[in-house]
């Protein structure tokens, strides 16, 4: 009897002293499985990140932005391939404005420019011109370059630098510009309705108002 208690005590504290052992083993096998989980959470959190956010905002923005093409030589893409005038002759959108550029002689001038700013009047723009002298203006050659080069600005401006700031144009007149986030007025009554487009060679912001200068 005295034997067999030793050999159950014996088995006891065997036990006893083995358990320490599988609790950590236990617990080292627990830490071990929740790295890989750990590993994800530090994954996921990657796309959203600040760069990735400062890149969508740098893209275009306004409300007209959404009649663009979404492919072919008029989409987004097909403008950042080309120079401004040709950019624009793909823009059913602006095709008033092309003859207006053509008439006066200016496709060379804008296609050969670098890192200028075009402020581009939409059809409706021109629209808002009686026909008369729309007319007029458009037969006038040198009335005419005047207009269109007070629409560049020979850098490229950022929206950003909209928010308020003057900016000397190509026909050495002045515009002003004010707003945030995706509301622009260039000389307090024409909006931005798609801006931050990019060209070849010019960063594009089109107007619902022609800019004249004085």
């Amino acid at each position: 009897m005295n034997t067999l208690r030793f050999r159950r005590s014996a088995v006891a504290v065997a036990a006893a002293a083995a358990l320490p052992f599988a609790l950590a083993a236990c617990s080292d096998s627990g830490t071990d499985s929740a790295s890989p989980s750990q590993a994800p959470a530090t994954q996921d959190d990657s796309p959203s990140t600040d760069p990735g956010a400062d890149r969508a905002m740098s893209g275009p923005f306004g409300p007209a932005c959404a009649s663009v093409p979404k492919d072919g030589a008029g989409s987004f893409d097909g403008m950042a391939k080309d120079p401004v005038a040709t950019a624009a002759s793909n823009n059913p959108a602006l095709s008033t404005l092309v003859t207006a550029v053509k008439k006066a002689g200016l496709v060379d001038t804008l296609n050969n420019a670098e890192n200028v700013t075009v402020f581009a009047p939409t059809n409706d723009a021109f629209a808002k011109i009686p026909k008369a002298d729309l007319d007029k203006v458009l037969n006038d050659k040198a009335t005419l370059t005047k207009i269109l080069t007070y629409h560049v600005v020979g850098q490229k401006l950022t929206p950003k630098q909209l928010e308020n700031g003057s900016f000397e144009t190509l026909e050495k007149g002045k515009i002003t510009a004010k707003g945030s986030g995706e509301d622009y007025t260039v000389n307090g009554t024409s909006k931005v309705v798609c801006g931050n487009v990019p060209t070849a060679n010019a960063t594009v912001y089109i107007v619902d108002t022609v800019l004249m200068p004085k």
